[in-house]
């Protein structure tokens, strides 16, 4: 092969993609005698084009799966698409084209994208989880969870969109509207299938404390999310005497601090009360359309109802308590009931304030102990009980303990434990999505479609002109035999939350058989994974049900494993400046966004393409890159300009992986300047000047081996960039000699699993006795020899009246007075003592030597 003065990075990615795919390079062995590497990134959704982000996530993973190649393992690097889901059924309306034809579309062009970055995936494992090859075993799953008694059916409060006639989740509620039509979304009880994930609660909590390799963020925030709470559950009675409802709280230490009682909208007192009330009625319908999630509910204006009951206090009876109905208690966390201790809880004292009701201190706050609480910020740190009884002086642990025993020897409470957790609904009113295997019958009941029947395989012929789930008013889909008793029947028309997709795929990477989800025997081979890349965004929900789901099938019996993911890492986000103009519009001020590729620069100034000198555009914050404010860079046009290898690199180089990488042009010219250097030095690995040792550059090279292997093992992509960067300075710097050569050819290897193309066209270009494989994608990690990881010579600084005067270099581990007669003797210091004795020389071992004059 002719060696190019250049690399030519577009014609070495097309030529050495297409070799690995005829070679079937990256194809999984399944080789038992070697040891497995599962990594996993987390996969995509087919949105139609990947993004800077995508290059990063993909370019980390793929570095590790070549490098575990390169050090012998087996590996499981597969990719596939997270494809149901809401934007393909937007698609469908908007544009008019089927959601499976716009998904098949983008999971096309998404590949033929990844592909060119060279990643080193076992394509022949793809899958998409649109394919009823997918869906139909994951339906065989659900019936299997609800044959463990794990799928239950109940009624429960959704988002309620009346013009689009869907379910919206949490997100999608906007300003208390529908994020599509705008509509005033309504809180309605439907029917939904829940999975039983709070069965599981408190061994995923537990479980966490075993993910040591977990980052503790994603650890935290599980837990918080899981959120144990242990408090006491006790009765309030009508005044009066008559049964009221029941209160959970964690903080039975304050009950002397109550200034009222609150229950949600949707507690069955407040539907009671509001059926003789309008205005209670009125209210309870506004707080209906605020949403159903808690971070909503904690932050939206508080606001309450007085219902004109009261409720005795549980420690004096003759202490009564107004009742409200209130928009921030949540029906479905504890019993929907509190009572409110203005003083010492935030949401209280802002609803206290709001509607002039007492607030009563009974936690001191250091010196200040007295009863009327004033101030806006409620008091929530320690302290000793005060104004509170037979519990003053007690602290907060010892007052909760007390309250709880009283509680219970007078049979009005017990100690009990609550969870924040909730059973995951997985009902969705749409039709891109797993249909759920369900019949109703008028006879039966609600039956399993039988294993033999599945997949449910979506119609094709939908129609998405009029709003609402299109599975709905299907004419002839819906309709079938009760396969228990033969009579007319209808199929669920619900589709399963795309969480569950997502659940379980990565069992169906390792092992993928025609007649069932997976074989135990390939999934005790594989699982968990190994090493799983993803983002932080995905901490909670999807792990979380991922790490339920495992659970779940482990208590089947159908597999060993209680955990999925050994090890996790969350990268951060790619970032960009925004660029924008105010447009001056009739209803007001529009912000205007313009991608970079729409920006040209005069004198330091962004403007408009084509627009200058008119005037420049706003800069804004470097935040993620996002399609709403355009700040996005296409991968295409950067793979074009400075192909992959370039890419690859300035994603692994500029930053820790687990930060926000801000994008640069000046970054991504770095990395192609770079990708040039390594080509000119890895043309002179036949230079061998006199064949002469370089100790120096020998040992340098052994420990730049076994420190860039730490790095890629760790995951410090960036310090492995950083050390090689470091050895090339050192090679370009020393004369030629055969270690030089051999550091050149080293150094190929040493950039493989990151700037594969590039090894590859230079491995290529090697002497046949120089090369150990035909490609270096089979080539092996070069072995550190560990004589030369340690250094036998240091470096040690002379320093004299507090200054630096000298540095020298002896042999590690001499005695102290050996160095300290080097330093005296060295010229420099010489010249300074001008024949005069110092009056002390001290000697730090292998570091420094300070003379005092």
């Amino acid at each position: 092969m002719t060696r190019e003065p250049r690399f030519g990075a577009l014609a070495a990615d097309a030529r050495w993609q297409k070799a690995w795919e005829a070679a079937n390079s990256f194809a999984t062995t399944d080789t038992a005698d070697k040891p497995k590497a599962y990594i996993l990134e987390m996969f995509p959704y087919p949105s139609g084009r990947i993004h800077m982000g995508h290059v990063r996530n993909y370019a980390m993973g793929d570095v590790l799966a070549r490098f575990k190649r390169m050090t012998g393992h087996d590996v499981l690097h597969p990719m596939g698409w997270d494809a149901f889901g809401m934007p393909a059924e937007n698609a469908a309306m908007e544009k008019g084209v089927h959601p499976g034809d716009w998904t098949y579309q983008n999971i096309d062009s998404m590949r033929a994208q990844l592909k060119r970055l060279g990643l080193a995936i076992d394509w022949s494992r793809e899958l998409a989880t649109c394919k009823p090859d997918y869906y139909g075993q994951e339906q065989a799953l659900f019936l299997d969870l609800f044959a463990a008694g794990l799928v239950t059916r109940k009624h429960s409060y959704v988002n309620w969109d009346p013009v689009d006639m869907t379910v919206l989740a949490n997100e999608q509620v906007i300003d208390g509207r529908g994020w599509r039509s705008g509509a005033l979304v309504e809180k309605k009880k439907l029917s939904q299938w829940f999975l039983k994930i709070t069965d599981f609660a408190d061994e995923l909590l537990e479980g966490l404390g075993a993910l040591d390799s977990w980052p503790d963020k994603v650890r935290l925030m599980q837990e918080n999310w899981i959120g144990k709470s242990q408090g006491l559950e006790f009765s309030f009675k009508l005044a009066g005497g008559a049964v009221g409802f029941d209160v959970f709280t964690t903080r039975p230490d304050t009950l002397y601090g109550a200034s009222f009682a609150a229950i949600s909208p949707d507690h069955p007192l407040a539907e009671k009360l509001a059926k003789d009330s309008p205005e209670l009625a009125a209210f309870i319908e506004e707080c209906r359309r605020q949403g159903t999630a808690a971070e909503q509910i904690d932050t939206a204006e508080k606001m309450g109802f007085d219902t004109g009951i009261a409720v005795e206090h549980p420690l004096d009876p003759n202490w009564h308590l107004p009742v409200w109905v209130v928009n921030y208690v949540l029906m479905d966390y504890g019993t929907g009931a509190i009572f409110g201790c203005p003083a010492h809880d935030q949401r209280d004292l802002d609803f206290a304030h709001k509607y002039g009701l007492q607030v009563h201190r009974v936690i001191a706050d250091g010196d200040e102990t007295a009863q009327h609480f004033t101030g806006d910020e409620a008091y929530t740190g320690p302290g000793k009980l005060v104004n509170s009884h037979f519990l003053d002086g007690m602290t907060i642990d010892e007052a909760k303990t007390a309250v709880i025993a009283r509680a219970e020897h007078e049979g009005w409470g017990k100690g009990t434990t609550v969870w924040r957790l909730r059973d995951w609904g997985v009902s969705r009113q749409r039709y891109w999505g797993t249909p759920i295997p369900f019949i109703h019958c008028d006879a039966c009941g609600t039956v399993p479609v039988p294993k033999n029947q599945l997949p449910v395989i979506l119609p094709e012929d939908v129609d998405f002109s009029v709003p609402g789930n299109p599975l709905d008013r299907h004419p002839t889909w819906k309709h079938v035999q009760c396969p228990s008793c033969g009579g007319e029947a209808v199929r669920e028309t619900d589709t399963l939350d795309t969480f569950v997709d997502s659940s379980w795929y990565f069992l169906r990477f390792a092992s993928s058989p025609a007649d069932k989800p997976f074989d135990p025997d390939v999934i005790r081979r594989w699982l968990p994974v190994d090493q799983y890349i993803g983002g932080i965004e995905h901490a909670i929900l999807h792990l979380l049900y991922a790490r339920f789901w495992t659970r779940a099938l482990q208590k089947m019996g159908m597999i060993d494993i209680a955990e999925p993911f050994a090890s996790l890492f969350t990268q951060g986000m790619v970032t960009h400046e925004t660029y924008s103009m105010l447009l001056r519009e009739d209803v007001g001020d529009r912000e205007v966004f313009f991608s970079p590729a729409e920006v040209e620069w005069h004198d330091g100034k962004p403007y408009v393409e084509g627009n200058y000198p008119q005037a420049p555009l706003n800069v804004g914050r470097v935040i993620k890159m996002s399609k709403s404010k355009k700040n996005v860079v296409d991968p295409d046009a950067i793979l074009d300009q400075y192909g992959a290898d370039a890419a690859r690199w300035f994603m692994l180089s500029d930053s820790p992986p687990e930060r926000d990488l801000p994008w640069s042009e000046a970054g991504i010219e770095g990395a192609w300047r770079f990708v040039q250097r390594l080509w000119r030095m890895f043309g002179d690995t036949e230079n061998i000047g006199d064949g002469a040792e370089d100790k120096a550059l020998a040992r340098k090279l052994h420990q730049t081996i076994a420190g860039v292997a730490a790095d890629i093992e760790s995951l410090g992509f960036n310090k492995a960039v950083a050390k090689i960067h470091a050895l090339a300075n050192e090679v370009e710097k020393a004369k030629p000699s055969a270690t030089r050569a051999e550091a050149c050819r080293t150094l190929i290897l040493l950039v493989a699993p990151m700037l594969p193309h590039l090894a590859e066209e230079a491995w290529a270009g090697l002497p046949e006795r120089q090369r150990t494989t035909a490609m270096i994608a089979d080539a092996a990690w070069p072995a550190a020899d560990p004589a030369l990881l340690v250094d036998d010579e240091v470096t040690i600084a002379i320093q004299m009246a507090g200054k630096l005067r000298d540095t020298m270099t002896l042999a590690k581990g001499l005695d102290k007075g050996m160095v300290e007669a080097a330093a005296l003797a060295r010229p420099r210091i010489v010249e300074l003592l001008a024949g005069a004795a110092p009056k002390k020389v001290i000697v730090v071992p292998d570091r420094l030597v300070n003379i005092v004059p």
